[in-house]
């Protein structure tokens, strides 16, 4: 296959990757594609051929998977069209940048077998976390997150976290490539025996309980307004979407009622306190706590996305930490500061929170709140662990309209719940609203776009998984070792154990 068509294969790989994830959930299809990148990359023979391979393969996935970025910026943001467009484009190409690098530096190592056993998985998972934390960090589309929650590897995630899980289906891919390539039939052999253990290890994990329920069960009712976004901060709705939200509350018994983010589209000082003294008077009579999304603070001062519990409990608060550049602040407000001219966000400039900051005790349990895009950063959401019993996201998604965004979000939301084994509520507004177990699993959803409160029953867990305990230190230590590995192979100027002629 020549050049053009090895670019093009390699782009058409990297979108049907796309399909690995939710709502397909298609994940042999994902691991299919970077086995067939990784094959590819095995005897190129300069870094920019190897460079040129990755960028294509990660064009084609992120222009499929996150090209939802569009619609946030032309349809809700005001650009215009042909500048969302170049935006979304110039966006997907930058994320591309990372599997290009890990092309190209796999590229350079000499020895097909040392390249696509070693240097391919390590290269594509330290470029994947680089990808994570690098400007803040934007780990969307993970490879690993394919695994959630049914893959062979999802046994892996609450030991080694989704990061780890990244890592061993990088070496799988590895490994399958390398049977495909290799003449020897016992090199294929072995390659193929050690990613049915690993494989198989995954299923066995799968089926361990790493925390234990604390406590009786509790009640929820998860609150969806499906408030449209271009509605929501007009300040002739504001009436009536507190009276929405007023409406969906009293309707419930439920003892902890969760809003979305920014539910209530008003500062905290400005919410009347008749509404104010309702809602409290709602979590009282149903003996817990009504969890309230809206923005504290002065806008003239330091304002934040928070959430403040209301009801039998005294008032607590959570302050959105991990805040996204561009659309809750502006960095380097002197440099970046036109953007705010060229995107119409309303409150587009808000502190941070604290990162260390406690669960709230609500409804019965000890809730660890994140707000919409800190569910991405696993890392994160252990802080407040082992002491919470129960995960808690409130999202607001309209931004991103009909699109794969508020599957792809909740699908992390699982892979939060995994790791931690802990139950995850989710409340947006206009979806995907859900209740996912300490397994991951999807036990209740309302459907997308539709104005309701999802009711259900809840679990509180106590105890530690590996990953609350260590965080991503295992899989630091794996890297360690390939690289060390790897290091040794070169020096020695060998392949692997036996198969030094390749």
């Amino acid at each position: 296959m020549r050049g053009p068509w090895i670019l093009a294969a390699n782009a058409l790989a990297g979108a049907l990757a796309v399909a690995g994830f939710a709502p397909l959930g298609w994940w042999p299809l994902t691991w299919l594609a970077l086995v067939m990148l990784f094959a590819s990359l095995a005897r190129v023979d300069t870094g920019w051929q190897g460079f040129a391979r990755g960028f294509v393969w990660g064009l084609g996935f992120f222009l499929a998977g996150v090209s939802w970025v569009y619609v946030s910026m032309h349809v809700y943001g005001g650009m215009s069209a042909p500048l969302a467009a170049l935006a979304t484009l110039l966006f997907c190409a930058f994320l591309a940048l990372f599997p290009a690098v890990a092309g190209a530096w796999a590229a350079r190592v000499p020895g097909i077998a040392a390249r696509v056993l070693l240097a391919l998985p390590l290269a594509w998972s330290v470029m994947e976390w680089t990808r994570g934390w690098i400007f803040t960090g934007f780990p969307w589309l993970g490879l690993g997150y394919s695994q959630v929650p049914h893959g062979p590897l999802a046994g892996f995630a609450p030991v080694v976290g989704i990061y780890g899980v990244n890592t061993l289906l990088a070496l799988t891919a590895a490994l399958a490539a390398w049977a495909w390539i290799v003449p020897a039939p016992r090199s294929r052999l072995a390659s193929i025996a050690v990613l049915v253990l690993l494989a198989g290890s995954g299923l066995g994990l799968g089926t361990r309980h790493w925390t234990q329920p604390e406590g009786a069960p509790t009640t929820v009712a998860l609150l969806q307004g499906n408030v449209p976004q271009n509605l929501k901060w007009r300040p002739e709705a504001t009436a009536d979407t507190l009276a929405l939200y007023a409406r969906l509350a009293q309707a419930s018994p439920a003892r902890l009622i969760v809003m979305p983010e920014t539910a209530l589209p008003l500062f905290e000082a400005d919410l009347p306190d008749v509404y104010r003294d309702g809602l409290q008077k709602i979590g009282r009579q149903n003996g817990g706590d009504v969890l309230v999304g809206l923005p504290t603070g002065q806008l003239d001062g330091a304002y934040y996305n928070s959430v403040i519990s209301l009801g039998a409990a005294p008032s607590q608060r959570y302050h959105k930490s991990h805040l996204v550049p561009f659309g809750e602040y502006i960095p380097q407000k002197a440099v970046w500061g036109w953007v705010l001219d060229v995107l119409h966000i309303p409150l587009s400039d808000f502190a941070r929170g604290a990162p260390d900051q406690v669960p709230i005790a609500a409804g019965g349990q000890r809730v660890a709140l994140n707000i919409c895009y800190e569910d991405a950063f696993g890392e994160e959401i252990i802080r407040a662990l082992p002491a919470a019993t129960l995960l808690a996201n409130v999202s607001n998604l309209a931004w991103f309209g009909d699109s794969l965004a508020p599957w792809q979000h909740a699908q992390m939301s699982q892979a939060r719940a995994l790791e931690t084994g802990r139950m995850m509520l989710r409340a947006t507004n206009t979806g995907l609203t859900a209740i996912i177990d300490a397994k991951g699993n999807m036990v209740a959803a309302l459907p997308l776009f539709e104005t309701g409160a999802l009711q259900g029953r809840v679990q509180g867990y106590a105890g530690a998984t590996p990953y609350v305990r260590w965080g991503n230190t295992p899989v630091l230590l794996l890297w360690g070792l390939l690289a060390l590995v790897l290091a040794v192979r070169l020096l020695r100027g060998r392949g692997i154990a036996s198969i030094t002629q390749y």
